[in-house]
């Protein structure tokens, strides 16, 4: 199931973050006053910008960035001029633990022991 990242506009201009699988009836429950308590003071106005990504994992990491983003960056983020990948760094790969110091990968990426003889 996708999960969304999504920024949305207050009544005073600045932009909340979060994250949601239904990204309208969560924009819904900001506005009855249900949603977040940063919302409930500053009274959402619409919905900026949303991005799918592939689960809630990957949604928790892209809205800890673009929390840190400053305003600027953020509204950049919101007209395009800024991608989302732009403000995530690399994942990290970890390597198996059955992964032994003289295996090597192999044209497909796969590690296969490699004979130092």
């Amino acid at each position: 199931m996708p999960w969304f990242l999504y920024l949305i506009e207050c009544a005073d201009g600045s932009l909340y973050t979060g994250i949601a699988t239904d990204v309208e009836a969560r924009f819904a429950k900001h506005v009855s006053g249900d949603g977040a308590k940063y919302t409930r003071s500053r009274k959402p106005v619409a919905v900026r910008a949303s991005f799918e990504l592939s689960g809630r994992a990957e949604a928790s990491r892209a809205e800890y960035w673009v929390k840190r983003l400053v305003v600027a960056r953020k509204w950049a983020l919101v007209r395009g001029d800024l991608e989302l990948a732009a403000v995530m760094p690399p994942v990290e790969i970890e390597v198996a633990a059955d992964v032994s110091a003289d295996a090597a990968p192999d044209e497909a990426g796969e590690c296969t022991k490699v004979d130092a003889r």
